[in-house]
């Protein structure tokens, strides 16, 4: 007899949250291994376009994005300091419950983890699922799960799975996988938006960045299988695909631009997107063209900091010139500059090494939208172990980007910064109305010879 194994992704307990094309592609993926040897179901607390949702507005922007449905709860006591209104995002715990109880008996269940302070989501989960079945095996993989992996088992899982050696999974369930199952996307009553990934991993070492840490080794996957996870998509209706990559455009001659031109040779035509920082370095004049020929509709450049002393510090991943030569490369390519925008870290350890103000008037500068990404300490890294001397880094509560970029930098120091943001985005709009030409770069041309002259 099949087992009955119920996927689920929990709740998200955080001052705010946005549907940022947010899905639970891990334990999607892992359990499409299992297709035909379980009877498998779903529930998603983040899925926007489940009928049960509350009523509410939660229309999707152009580009599949949106608001979660939420209600306001109590603040853990440590962030009692903060000024702002902590919320529960997702469906309403009584809604999992009704599901529960009508669809058991479950013998399994497979909880995604994503943010390491995301972890009082999982906590509810477990304990629902403790209260309405207590015989019931709770698995927990992820991102919480690897980085914090002590913390997790003190929730009271049956099995922990740290970071993509699903060997203890198979083994916990005594099933044997099949490779060439597809992610359980099938699952939604609704999709709009979809998830890939080419490779695992990333060759670089920011001294910010967990990703080393859940995938120790960059591995490709192969592309006869990223093209039958897009065609599969394609099938179910899927107008967005969001690449998950961390590393998109390492190896671009191996990965994504053969990726792209079978894309382009077979016609498939989906819009994509890039959430994660794509690296500036590799966007060469033939990688521009195959990016807007291949339709993406939002490109994230990751830069960080334009201090060269910083950006050499933190790994060298990308400097000041390579985001230039990049943006110029996608403009002369025809990509339309609304966008494209560029992460800036902040609440860095090191901010003061970091001169942020300064980076985001040369993005800006340059016509480029910039994107605030407040910093999480992560233990492990270099730059989380730092916040040791200030915080409990083993209570996952502080690795909340909120919480310590206001922690590091005051609440009217970020709220400036967010102000100066908007305002900086604000002055692009003149220039969103040129797509490209001369017209554009004679603009452009003006701006960077007077930044260059200031920096």
């Amino acid at each position: 007899m099949e087992p009955r194994i119920l996927l689920i992704n929990p709740p998200i307990y955080d001052f705010s949250a946005y549907d940022f094309w947010l899905k639970p592609y891990g334990v999607l993926r892992t359990a499409g291994f299992l297709r035909g040897r379980a009877e498998l179901g779903l529930f998603d607390f983040l899925d926007r376009f489940d009928p049960r949702v509350p009523p509410g507005d939660y229309r999707s922007d152009d580009w599949g994005r949106g608001e979660f449905y939420s209600e306001i709860c109590d603040k853990p006591s440590i962030f009692a300091p903060i000024r702002r209104r902590f919320r529960r995002f997702g469906l309403p715990v009584s809604t999992f419950r009704n599901f529960f109880t009508h669809q058991a008996p479950f013998d399994v269940a497979l909880v995604q983890t994503g943010m390491t302070y995301w972890y009082p989501g999982v906590a509810e989960v477990v304990r629902e699922l403790r209260a309405l079945a207590p015989t019931i095996k709770i698995v927990l993989g992820g991102v919480y799960a690897t980085l914090c992996p002590e913390h997790a088992r003190s929730l009271g899982a049956d099995l922990v799975v740290e970071g993509t050696d699903l060997a203890p999974l198979w083994r916990f369930l005594r099933l044997e996988p099949d490779d060439s199952g597809m992610p359980l996307w099938d699952l939604y009553p609704r999709l709009q938006t979809g998830v890939l990934k080419l490779a695992d991993g990333c060759p670089f070492r920011c001294t910010y960045c967990s990703v080393p840490q859940v995938y120790p080794q960059f591995r490709v996957r192969p592309l006869t299988r990223s093209l039958a996870e897009l065609e599969f998509l394609v099938r179910l209706g899927v107008e967005h695909v969001v690449f998950y990559d961390d590393a998109l455009l390492y190896r671009p001659e191996l990965i994504l631009k053969p990726f792209l031109k079978e894309t382009l040779r077979r016609n498939i035509r989906v819009q994509f997107h890039t959430p994660n920082a794509l690296n500036a370095r590799f966007i060469d004049r033939e990688m521009a063209e195959l990016i807007v020929r291949s339709n993406f509709k939002n490109i994230y450049l990751g830069f960080e900091s334009s201090a060269y002393a910083w950006q050499k510090k933190t790994g060298g991943k990308v400097y000041s010139s390579e985001l230039e030569r990049a943006f110029l490369n996608l403009i002369a390519a025809g990509c339309d500059p609304r966008g494209v925008h560029a992460y800036l870290i902040v609440g860095h350890p090191n901010s003061e090494e970091q001169s942020i103000e300064d980076s985001m008037r040369l993005a800006h500068t340059l016509g480029i939208r910039i994107m605030l990404s407040e910093f999480s300490p992560i233990p492990g890294t270099p730059d989380g172990e730092q916040c040791r001397r200030w915080i409990d880094l083993d209570e996952p509560l502080w690795h909340n980007k909120t919480v310590f970029t206001i922690f590091r930098l005051g609440g009217a120091e970020v709220e400036r910064l967010k102000k100066l943001t908007a305002d900086l985005n604000a002055r692009l709009l003149y220039r969103s109305d040129i797509r490209s030409g001369a017209e554009y770069f004679g603009a452009k041309n003006e701006a960077v010879a007077a930044c260059k002259a200031v920096y």
